[in-house]
């Protein structure tokens, strides 16, 4: 059995070696076929040139550079993409998520013929502010997004090959990978992991909110219908408000000249507009995002150890 153990850098020169060793240690008691890639994620500190030192001294550290930095999930989906074990081990490096949970997960994995067992934190870490916009998150993935997302994912989980190669063969360019474990399917089981907090995030709130609005824009067709049917309320809305001025002119003969028409000409064609922009909108949006056919990333240089065994493509 090969064992790919996958994880991106950015700002990781610091914990970088210790998260080699204790994930090679973990590694070592369940088999000798062993593989680290390493994604360089446009990191702004040395996280490079540690992972070079690092390969120097073990071949079987592979380290992709990437041309900038395309973000966490995409470079995520490029460590995927590039390995080549049984199993594969995806994690972040910054130790928050112990590496020592490997052995965890592959028992799991084994014992019930899991093909991915993926980490959930305990309760959610952070400040009050962090923890209630987390849950009003998620409360609004649910009501949206067309499937519902685990509470308090991690990143850490160990996935069978034939998973992988399912999760990397999605063609979409515009994601959020939680959704695409998720929409892969195969048989997946969550495990209880004590997440540390070590260091600040780099999810600003800013980038946050637009995760949050890309999560809801490219996973739900949900929104679509309430767009639908709330431009349909208003259109249906401006319809009864018409036909009781109208009632109300020829039974009584109240009526404001001018104004009545207009406002309710403004409103309804408003109604309709609304509908027909948000619902435009949103697929052009999409649709432009997909057929460009960008690449989730480009690979600046592959760092492959001249004893490590296979191509270096």
């Amino acid at each position: 059995m090969k064992l790919s153990i996958v994880a991106t850098l950015y700002r990781s020169a610091a914990d970088l070696p210790e998260f080699h060793r204790r994930c090679m240690t973990a590694a070592a008691a369940l088999t000798s076929e062993v593989e680290m890639i390493l994604v360089d994620d446009g990191s702004p500190d040395e996280s490079l040139a540690v992972a070079l030192d690092l390969q120097a001294g073990d071949p079987r550290i592979v380290v992709l550079e990437l041309a900038r930095n395309f973000g966490h999930h995409k470079a995520m989906m490029t460590g995927l993409a590039h390995a080549r074990g049984d199993l594969v081990f995806l994690l972040d490096s910054d130790l928050e998520e112990p590496p020592e949970i490997l052995t965890d997960f592959h028992q799991t994995l084994t014992e019930g013929e899991w093909d991915v067992v993926h980490g959930v934190q305990r309760q959610r870490k952070g400040g009050l502010f962090e923890r209630i916009s987390g849950a009003l998150f998620y409360a609004l993935m649910d009501r949206l997004s067309d499937r519902r997302l685990p509470r308090n994912l991690l990143t850490a989980r160990l996935m069978r090959r034939s998973y992988v190669e399912a999760l990397v063969a999605h063609a979409d360019r515009s994601f959020q990978i939680s959704d695409l474990w998720a929409l892969t399917g195969f048989r997946q089981t969550a495990q209880v992991v004590d997440k540390l907090s070590l260091s600040p995030t780099t999810y600003t709130l800013g980038r946050r909110f637009r995760m949050a609005v890309q999560q809801i824009t490219t996973t739900s067709t949900r929104l679509l219908d309430l767009l639908f049917y709330g431009g349909l309320a208003i259109w249906g809305l401006a319809i009864l408000v018409m036909g009781f001025f109208l009632l109300r002119y020829l039974w009584h003969g109240i009526g404001v000249d001018g104004w009545t028409s207009l406002f309710l000409s403004i409103w309804f064609f408003g109604g309709l507009i609304v509908l027909a922009l948000g619902i435009l909108g949103i697929y052009l949006a999409a649709v432009l995002e997909e057929v460009k056919r960008r690449p989730y990333t480009h690979l600046r240089r592959l760092h492959r150890a001249p004893s490590a065994e296979g191509p270096s493509a």
